[in-house]
């Protein structure tokens, strides 16, 4: 071959590298970071939100007030945990939502309640699951993470572990929601005659919340009572570190809400977190495949709230609804429950 011409091959080969390896290094480019110094994200499940009037009001009025609460601990400088776990105490709390004293029933009559939290900027986590006796699950499973070298404890054995830390257990009879209940009896009456009236689920009422702190650190935490008439001992994906909680600083937070079964199946939280790492998309981009797609393609309903660590927020869902609230540092709460 010519040298003339084997200098041009060269030439060119040298400049496709330059170009390939430029792009490579390029960073992707999203939309500005909103400037706050810290931001809360919350949700009290996705769903059928066709409820009445007066419902719709006391969820709103409950989110909102957890809402603020977690808020006030970000604004003095508390950590995206304190935060997370301020936030679902109160929801828990509420007996409005399917968490803490508005626990759905199981087949025995009984509320098992599970929750979990995990902080972004160390990757610990703690999750219990099966609880019978505990009200605030999400406090629970903090000193899980904190207290022991496990990340979840279930049942009986988490219960032991709460009295060593001081905890009072609760009668099961602390968690009697009427309208839970009366959906459990209904339910329980036409199984008993083998209806096949049996309507399917329509409300998850998990709750979850995703903070960034003026640390700039991530944390997310879940709380349910599963579904309405579950076998006793059943877990859904609120528990499970990747499937319906997952933070790290390095991406994202998220806390998901749905069936959980089809959440535990796709790793859910996880996945769209790693989207946004390895991927370099967007958050609301990596959320909108896997919970309007994957999840769509599966019949699997449910949804997401998700914060990055650079302070945006992404909240799908591909149900009726999904109620939910943000809070940034200014202070303004604003709270959805349809497609908005």
């Amino acid at each position: 071959m010519p040298r003339s011409r084997l200098n041009f091959l060269l030439a060119i080969l040298i400049a496709s590298l330059a170009a390939t390896t430029l792009a490579f290094n390029r960073p992707t480019t999203h939309a500005a970071a909103p400037d706050d110094k810290f931001i809360l994200v919350v949700h009290g499940g996705a769903g059928d939100w066709n409820a009445p009037q007066e419902r719709l009001e006391a969820a709103r009025a409950a989110i909102t007030q957890a809402a603020q609460a977690g808020y006030q601990t970000l604004s003095r400088g508390g950590s995206s945990l304190d935060a997370v776990e301020t936030t679902l105490r109160i929801l828990e709390d509420s007996g409005i939502f399917d968490a803490g004293r508005g626990g759905y029933y199981t087949q025995d009559g009984v509320p098992e309640l599970d929750a979990s939290i995990m902080d972004g900027r160390t990757l610990n986590a703690g999750a219990v699951a099966s609880l019978r006796h505990i009200a605030n699950p999400i406090s629970l499973a903090r000193l899980v993470m904190e207290k022991t070298p496990h990340v979840m404890l279930v049942g009986d054995g988490a219960e032991r572990f709460a009295k060593s830390e001081g905890i009072d257990l609760v009668a099961p009879f602390y968690f009697y929601n009427e309208r839970f209940w009366k959906l459990y009896l209904d339910r329980k009456a036409k199984e008993e005659k083998k209806s096949s009236d049996i309507p399917s689920e329509k409300v998850f009422g998990t709750v979850g919340a995703v903070a960034l702190d003026q640390s700039g650190n991530l944390a997310a935490g879940t709380s349910t009572g599963g579904t309405n008439w579950k076998m006793p001992g059943r877990v859904g994906d609120s528990p499970i570190i990747g499937a319906g909680t997952y933070a790290n600083n390095d991406s994202c937070g998220i806390s998901g809400t749905g069936v959980g079964e089809f959440f535990i199946r796709n790793t859910v939280a996880a996945d769209i977190c790693a989207r946004v790492r390895y991927l370099h998309v967007s958050l609301e981009q990596a959320a909108d495949d896997v919970v309007m797609k994957e999840l769509v393609a599966q019949k699997g309903e449910g949804g997401i709230i998700g914060l990055d660590h650079q302070g945006h927020v992404a909240t799908p869902f591909n149900t009726q609804g999904m109620i939910r609230a943000t809070v940034r540092s200014d202070g303004q709460i604003t709270v959805k429950i349809l497609h908005e």
